[in-house]
């Protein structure tokens, strides 16, 4: 197993770095002003991102991306990271890259052809309705969002929140029961519905530690009250929303902890700077205080193992598969997003009250990625995954002996 970054990836991991440090003037504007505000730099941006052979890192050649593996698209999400709007400019941004890849599947050439190929382009911007503000977000099938058919259409009934980048989106994929006699795990089927369908609506943009945030930097909740979208929108078998759902969760972890680990490096680097270079007083800087720079060295060591044990994740993943390397994409999620959480709070801490403000990205940081320990499962579910295969592991030991 090795990690050493490729020698063909290099050039492109420094024009990624080149792109980060273009999109950090804009960071302030968003965070003060919200998304819709640099959205018209960040088009600009990414003509150029296209240009320079940026764009769609996470989709295959054939389709106009890049067609970079699991480990690769780690290694470059990493770099992108840095920045809360890197991932945007390159076109593999939450929620879109996933849906992208949900599409290429299992979309119909007619479901390419509408809803794919402007996303591709991005041309468009796409959301994912999953969870439910009544249901258990833990337990993704147990859902109360309905749709049933009448005629050539199906007839969609529910409520959905954290639909992240909803205001603006052009479609949503709604995970919805289609079947509620049968077993848990295929009662759900995933169905497109363009956000101009009538019972199609957002209700509001969920405020974030109370910020409401807008377009791409936003999550909605969502009503859907008599939604009518023809049979051909339904994404995949009928039936098969959960499965589908559970292929896109895998690899997008990976890439989730990957841009944790971009944004961990980025907060170090800051706080390393804030230390060597604010002074106590005439003779001494904060660095040389021993808890800071024991945090400096914990934060380093912390990083630098969640980052390991995410690569071998992706390396995992595009050797056996995503499905094999279950329990290794648990570990990586609960293990980075507490070394994230970790990393941006000693940040903060070591900035003092300058770390509270939005002067710097740190505050952004903590409000948006604070949920890191809750979405796409929360860590405790992950944990229960990983020591229930350990102690399965253990009692068929035990009977053997």
């Amino acid at each position: 197993m090795d990690f050493e970054t490729p020698s063909h990836l290099q050039p492109l991991l420094e024009r990624a770095s080149a792109l980060v440090a273009q999109l950090e003037p804009l960071e302030r504007t968003a965070i003060a002003e919200g998304f819709y505000a640099v959205e018209p730099a960040l088009n600009a941006i990414r003509a150029e991102t296209k240009a320079a052979g940026l764009w769609l890192p996470q989709i295959p050649k054939a389709h106009g991306g890049l067609g970079l593996s699991v480990l690769e698209h780690g290694l470059l999400t990493e770099v992108l990271g840095r920045s809360p709007l890197g991932h945007y400019a390159a076109g593999c941004q939450a929620p879109d890259a996933g849906n992208m890849e949900v599409l290429l599947e299992y979309g119909s050439e007619a479901q390419k052809k509408t809803f794919l190929e402007p996303l591709l382009a991005g041309e468009t911007r796409s959301c994912f309705g999953m969870t439910e503000p009544g249901r258990a977000g833990s337990n993704p099938v147990w859902l109360e969002t309905t749709a049933r058919e009448e005629g050539d259409t199906w007839v969609l009934d529910g409520r959905k929140w954290f639909t992240t980048a909803a205001d603006g989106a052009a479609f949503c994929i709604v995970m919805a029961v289609t079947d509620p006699e049968a077993p848990p795990h295929q009662r759900a089927s995933m169905i497109l519905v363009s956000t101009d369908t009538p019972g199609y609506s957002r209700v509001r943009n969920i405020p974030i530690m109370g910020e409401e945030g807008d377009g791409w930097i936003s999550h909605a909740e969502v009503s859907l009250e008599g939604a009518r979208v023809p049979k051909e929108n339904l994404l995949g078998a009928r039936g098969a929303g959960f499965a589908i759902a559970q292929a896109r969760l895998g690899p997008g972890r990976i890439h989730h902890c990957m841009r944790w680990i971009g944004i961990c490096r980025r907060a170090l680097d800051m706080m390393a700077t804030r230390a060597a270079s604010r002074m106590l007083s005439p003779h001494e800087s904060l660095g040389e205080k021993q808890a800071v720079a024991h945090w400096i060295a914990e934060c380093s060591a912390e990083i630098e193992a969640a980052r390991l044990l995410v690569l071998d994740a992706a390396w995992s993943i595009d050797a056996v598969g995503a499905k094999a390397a279950r329990q290794k994409i648990s570990m990586i999620k609960f293990f980075a997003s507490d070394v994230l959480m970790k990393v941006i709070d000693r940040a903060i801490q070591v900035h003092g009250a300058l770390g509270i403000t939005d002067d710097t990205v740190l505050s952004w940081f903590y409000r948006h990625e604070r949920g890191s320990r809750i979405y796409d499962g929360p860590d405790e579910v992950h944990k229960s995954v990983v020591a229930r295969r350990i102690l399965r592991d253990a009692k068929k030991g035990a009977v053997q002996a």
